[in-house]
């Protein structure tokens, strides 16, 4: 079963979940303060996080974005009375894979886990159209011939050592080896014929990519 913890600062709606739940998924704990969240969840490390937006002390957002910093195979679905659409496109770019309120039915929400587990996207039906608006909204970037030559990956690996991060701290960001890291990052400084790392942070800051 789907491993999952619970972050709500609502005792009876953390009780609630679980008895509607059980069986269903397995809870391996659940907080309702954020910090003790970002620990317990580091520590437990489960499949799938259910979190509420609102919170003392930073709320989800601040969960969500503590947890990926060190832990990025964790899944966060959102489990919210708000509807928002400043909520939910505010926790869905920060890497939540849904969005739903708590209106859901109980059979909803344990297929919900489920799908955001497997690593598909999952949210209520009016939500939805709020985060494809969001999106649709962001201006498609000029094609970069040099730029366009480089796999998605490459990209994302490009970005992050031309902030300054390691290879060691890219594997943990995106889920890859160091040694993914090294041979991604060859084939960037080849493709784009550049010498070491400096030539290549360079680069990118000279096109605005960082």
């Amino acid at each position: 079963m789907v491993r999952v913890f619970i972050v709500d600062d609502h005792h009876l709606f953390r009780a609630g979940v679980r008895g509607e739940l059980e069986g269903k998924v397995e809870f391996v704990g659940d907080a309702s303060e954020v910090d003790a969240a970002v620990e317990m969840i580091r520590e437990r490390e489960p499949d799938v996080v259910l979190l509420d937006v609102h919170m003392p002390g930073g709320g989800g957002l601040y969960v969500l974005q503590k947890v990926s910093e060190t832990h990025p195979d964790v899944k966060f679905l959102a489990l919210s009375v708000s509807d928002s659409p400043e909520d939910v496109v505010a926790i869905v770019r920060a890497g939540a894979r849904g969005y739903v309120t708590k209106t859901i039915e109980s059979w909803e929400l344990a297929a919900a886990i489920n799908k955001v587990a497997a690593g598909d996207a999952v949210f209520s039906p009016r939500l939805a159209g709020f985060v494809l608006d969001a999106f649709a909204s962001i201006p498609t970037r000029d094609v970069d011939p040099e730029l366009d030559q480089l796999t998605d990956r490459e990209q994302e690996v490009l970005r992050l050592i031309a902030l300054g991060d390691t290879y060691k701290e890219v594997g943990v960001r995106l889920s890859i080896s160091v040694k993914t890291v090294e041979r991604h990052v060859s084939a960037v400084l080849k493709k784009l014929q550049l010498s070491n790392r400096h030539e290549l942070a360079r680069w990118a800051s000279d096109r605005r990519i960082v």
